[in-house]
């Protein structure tokens, strides 16, 4: 069995061809590549098409199924951030947490996430990288500050390239822990 995937660009205008859904000569419909609707273009696609696209038949002859996938959309994005066993997120907290650091994603940065995705036309792909961008610096710093304590990643970190709010270590606590140790005229007991 063969399976194929990828974007095929350039597809949907063989169909579009095929279909007779194009704009040329005076009474025309014309719509720009974002009003036509990519899903149901391939939705009509046939052998004969990826044919045209250029590839050999005995090569189509061995794909029996044409599914195609619709293109994701934000609440989809941010669903796989956060919602699978392995999701992305869970995957970053669980990399600080080997340096005893809480990571926090407040809600409108995950949703920042899956715009940049979306802008960049990414998809799924393209989720890790724009988290690597917002953490590269901050990773390289929790394994040698033992002081950190908590990342806390906002919506700036992300479509601003702002910096993670660190939040270190409470040093009060230490300060009181020597206090204690020494005696009322200041030595040590």
């Amino acid at each position: 069995m063969f399976i194929c995937g990828g974007a095929f660009d350039g597809l949907e205008k063989i169909i579009q061809n095929r279909t007779g859904k194009q704009g040329l000569g005076f009474g025309a419909e014309i719509a720009s590549k974002k009003e036509l609707n990519m899903n149901d273009l391939l939705s009509k696609i046939i052998p004969q098409d990826l044919l045209k696209f250029g590839l050999i038949p005995e090569f189509i002859g061995r794909l029996p199924v044409f599914a195609k996938l619709a293109k994701l959309d934000r609440k989809t994005l941010i669903t796989i951030l956060t919602e699978p066993k392995n999701a992305l997120i869970k995957q970053y907290r669980a990399l600080f947490a080997f340096d005893g650091v809480k990571l926090e994603f407040e809600d409108n940065a995950i949703a920042a996430i899956a715009d940049k995705a979306l802008e960049r036309n990414t998809g799924a792909r393209g989720l890790r990288s724009i988290i690597e961008e917002s953490l590269a610096d901050v990773m390289y710093e929790v394994p040698s500050d033992d002081s950190i304590k908590t990342v806390i990643i906002n919506k700036k970190c992300i479509t601003d390239c702002k910096q993670p709010k660190i939040i270190h270590e409470d040093k009060k606590i230490e300060k009181a822990e020597i206090q204690e140790e020494l005696k009322p005229d200041g030595t040590q007991g």
